[in-house]
């Protein structure tokens, strides 16, 4: 992922921040040799106090026999995307039909190192971690080994702790762009009102827009 730096991240806690609400990603795993790598969509609960990511999958996966061979993989999470015009990013003195249509995005990868987790309680542990994460309001039993209604599920299942080794983080918001280019493509997200326009704005406001 090729970051300028007008795209990078301000400081840890911008990509931190984002990510701590941005909670599905995908897992790419080294595949055997001549293969291509096996991508898991899953969620996860990135702790940055212990710089480590939580997840767990079912037994069955595939992925299982890839980690072993290999631990290091990577977690990337992409989100906040839109498409901008060619004509919003125009420069005051050309004609709008020159201006460079472009994707803004913000994207955090995670390089890790995954231990597996198969221990009954530490299985738990993890799990109640996670639940804890998503659901803070609460609302779900405790997972307990040997303990209704969740305990008889830990065979199931593996846990895999993600040991965060290195970030690249983007945030690619126009950063480079005039102000008065800025405040054009702030306007038309505004009016298209897009899936992810308003985020996009957000960020495009937050990091210098207009």
């Amino acid at each position: 992922m090729l970051i300028h730096p007008w795209d990078a991240p301000r400081d840890d806690a911008e990509w931190q921040q984002w990510l701590s609400v941005h909670d599905f990603g995908q897992l790419a795993v080294n595949g055997p040799p001549g293969e291509p790598p096996f991508v898991q969509p899953l969620h996860f609960a990135y702790d940055p106090e212990r710089g480590e990511a939580l997840t767990h999958l079912a037994r069955p996966n595939p992925l299982w026999s890839a980690l072993e061979a290999d631990p290091v993989v990577l977690l990337s999470v992409v989100d906040d995307y839109a498409y901008v015009t060619g004509p919003w990013q125009a420069e005051p003195d050309g004609p709008s039909e020159h201006g460079t249509p472009t994707s803004f995005y913000a994207a955090v990868q995670l390089r890790c190192r995954a231990h597996l987790v198969d221990d009954p309680a530490e299985k738990a542990e993890l799990l109640n971690r996670q639940v804890g994460h998503f659901q803070p309001e609460g609302g779900s039993a405790e997972v307990a080994v040997g303990q209704v209604p969740y305990g008889r599920m830990l065979s199931g299942i593996r846990g895999v702790r993600l040991e965060v080794t290195g970030v690249r983080a983007k945030f690619k918001f126009g950063g480079k762009r005039s102000a008065d280019v800025r405040g054009r493509i702030a306007d038309g997200l505004a009016g298209r009102g897009g899936p992810h326009d308003a985020a996009a704005r957000e960020h495009l406001m937050r990091r210098g827009g207009a």
